[in-house]
């Protein structure tokens, strides 16, 4: 990492934070350090001294670290953000991953750890805890199947489109050929083209698909 680097650390435990400071010290000599006791005071630090790395903690006072990370995207503050927790929970990882952090780091780890997560997103490379590589794969995994899902509905036709809207509402093929004024056997034949074209197949595959997406269509 380069020297003469700024870097804020945020954490409520003042023990905690001159023990990360003096690892920081250690490691990277030269790199300025700015510490906050709580969210509020990690803006305001922000705003200040202009960091280039914001290490925030998720359980923090006033402003959690993942309420900071929000409010650095909305004001579009050039800074890379780091998480600590002390929390192995997968929907804090999705939420931080979802605002762009570049890190994210457990405590229980963080005496090992945190150096290479630095060098790491100081190069402009993600870093997350090794324990947490499940919920990475997880969701790359997911990243890769919305791809496909939007690349399925958008081979479809609007009234294909509107005919798997209608089967996610569970109407049944005569009351969506009621609404439509067609025929039951033209809605099955939509219903046939739907799932070769989002390439489901079994009993009621289309009906299946419709349910678990249906936020998406």
């Amino acid at each position: 990492m380069a020297k003469h680097q700024t870097i804020l650390i945020a954490d409520d435990h003042p023990v905690f934070r001159r023990g990360l400071v003096q690892i920081i010290e250690e490691e990277f000599a030269g790199a300025r350090i700015v510490e906050a006791g709580d969210g509020s005071e990690a803006l305001i630090a922000i705003h200040d001294h202009r960091p280039t790395i914001a290490i925030l903690d998720v359980d923090m006072p006033k402003r959690n670290g993942l309420d900071v990370a929000t409010e650095i995207r909305r004001r579009g503050l050039q800074v890379a953000v780091v998480i600590l927790t002390m929390h192995d929970n997968e929907e804090f990882f999705n939420r931080a991953m979802d605002l762009g952090v570049m890190g994210y780091v457990l405590k229980d780890g963080v005496v090992g750890e945190i150096a290479t997560c630095l060098e790491a997103v100081a190069a402009g490379r993600h870093y997350y805890s090794p324990l947490l590589a499940d919920y990475w794969v997880r969701r790359d995994q997911a990243k890769t199947q919305v791809k496909t899902l939007l690349a399925g509905l958008a081979g479809l036709t609007p009234t294909e489109r509107h005919i798997l809207k209608l089967i996610a509402e569970n109407k049944t093929t005569r009351e969506i050929a009621e609404m439509l004024f067609i025929s039951p056997k033209t809605v099955e034949n939509h219903r046939s083209n739907i799932a070769a074209k989002l390439n489901v197949r079994g009993n009621n595959a289309v009906l299946r698909f419709a349910l678990e997406n249906k936020a998406k269509l």
